[in-house]
């Protein structure tokens, strides 16, 4: 099957759970992501916060929030760059199947790092007392969810190296690329081709893009740019007099 383009037949074999899940869901999560993250910015600005724990124990903190943010940014923008890039502007550069093998090196490390961050901020969240008497529930939540997409991203790659020929990463960028254009039926018929794995593992994805403006994630969209070009602030010390 030619992979540019999935077939009336594959079309044809869709049932209506891989229509709505792969084809009609993510434009749900994107509408209710972007409505709901207005929303919230208008009439919820001070819930607009990561809610750090440092202060109540700074113990290890500093460890799994580095290596749970370096770990995770790395592995976002491979997702991001990887699956929106058309397959024809680095194709005169490398090759689908290196690009895969590239991608599953880099990712695994970088999953590795983000897995270690994240069941550290996991322990302390569910066994320190303080912390997690003053979690929220959707705190706690986000956590489980994101350490499940975590272990299936990463059992993914034991699928991938069976077949490097790069075919299933086709089929993954072509259907980001075909819900990008518009295109629902035939980014549904691509990911009908890949194994389970990927499958579950894109379905968390999207529901994650969904709840996203109702939890801790919205901090992602806040960076303080700002912060950059304000004026200097001067401070100045007590005398000890």
């Amino acid at each position: 099957m030619n992979i540019a383009d999935p077939g009336m037949q594959s079309l044809a074999n869709l049932n209506w759970l891989q229509i709505f899940t792969f084809g009609i869901y993510p434009y749900i999560a994107l509408t209710v992501a972007i409505v709901g993250t207005w929303v919230r910015f208008d009439l919820s600005q001070y819930s607009w916060k990561t809610g750090s724990t440092q202060m109540l124990r700074s113990k290890n903190m500093r460890w799994a929030s580095n290596l749970f943010h370096v770990g995770i940014i790395v592995v976002l923008l491979g997702h991001l760059f990887g699956m929106l890039t058309p397959h024809f502007l680095y194709e005169p550069f490398i090759s689908a199947g290196r690009k895969q093998v590239v991608a599953v090196i880099v990712g695994g490390i970088a999953g590795v790092f983000c897995w270690i961050g994240l069941v550290m901020l996991m322990w302390r969240r569910f066994t320190d007392d303080r912390i997690s008497n003053t979690s929220s529930f959707s705190d706690k939540l986000i956590l489980v969810l994101l350490f499940i997409q975590l272990n299936l991203g990463l059992a993914s790659i034991f699928t991938s190296v069976q077949h490097l020929d790069g075919l299933t990463m086709m089929n993954l960028a072509g259907w980001a690329q075909d819900i990008t254009i518009l295109r629902p039926w035939h980014a549904a018929a691509r990911i009908e081709q890949t194994d389970i794995i990927y499958q579950l593992h894109m379905a968390l994805g999207i529901t994650l893009v969904m709840i996203f403006p109702f939890t801790r994630l919205i901090h992602i969209i806040s960076a303080p740019v700002w912060y950059l070009g304000r004026r200097y602030q001067i401070v100045r010390q007590k005398s000890s007099q």
